[in-house]
């Protein structure tokens, strides 16, 4: 090929130093954007660093946080266990005091049915007693006056002849017994 004209080289010469400013331009950004990726890996790491660190305590409280349930779970589940047994203890008491209430409430009944039968059977016995003195007083009176009459004309006779001789012995005296 010919060799190039000045015109042409003119206008290579413009386009190398458009083209080494391109460059430079280019070298610039690509400075820049150098840069900016070193900026932006070290944010990246920083921010990788913060990320590790917020998982490596979001883990820790995570664990903490598990630690603390299975705690809470174990407590809950000791404190069930205690409150089943405390209500186990008071059932079985519960029934317990039951059954002896049934058992006493029972006795009380026996005994005041025996205390009944009893009183009724104290009653029937006075009252029969009562029959029987009232018929061994009556036969007793009925028999005393049966001998009382049968022996009242010996004592009227008795009495009289007493009070005669009482009467004659005041008359020996010389005492009128009509006078005292």
């Amino acid at each position: 090929m010919p060799p190039k004209t000045k015109e042409k080289r003119r206008k290579s010469g413009a386009l190398k130093k458009k083209k080494s400013s391109g460059a430079a331009v280019w070298r610039d950004e690509a400075r820049r954007a150098k840069a900016s990726e070193v900026q932006l890996k070290q944010r990246l790491q920083g921010l990788a660093a913060e990320l590790e660190g917020a998982q490596s305590e979001g883990k820790a409280i995570l664990k903490e946080m598990s630690r603390q349930h299975r705690a809470l779970q174990e407590e809950m589940e000791a404190r069930s266990k205690q409150l089943e047994e405390e209500v186990r203890l008071l059932q079985e008491r519960l029934e317990t005091c039951q059954t002896e209430a049934e058992a006493s409430r029972k006795e009380a009944e026996r005994a005041l049915r025996e205390q009944d039968q009893t009183l009724a059977e104290l009653r029937a016995h006075v009252t029969d007693m009562e029959a029987k003195y009232e018929e061994i007083l009556d036969g007793s009176l009925d028999l005393l006056l049966a001998k009382m009459r049968a022996i009242k004309p010996q004592w009227d006779e008795a009495a009289l002849r007493l009070h005669a001789r009482h009467k004659e012995l005041l008359c020996q005296f010389g005492l009128n017994p009509l006078d005292l």
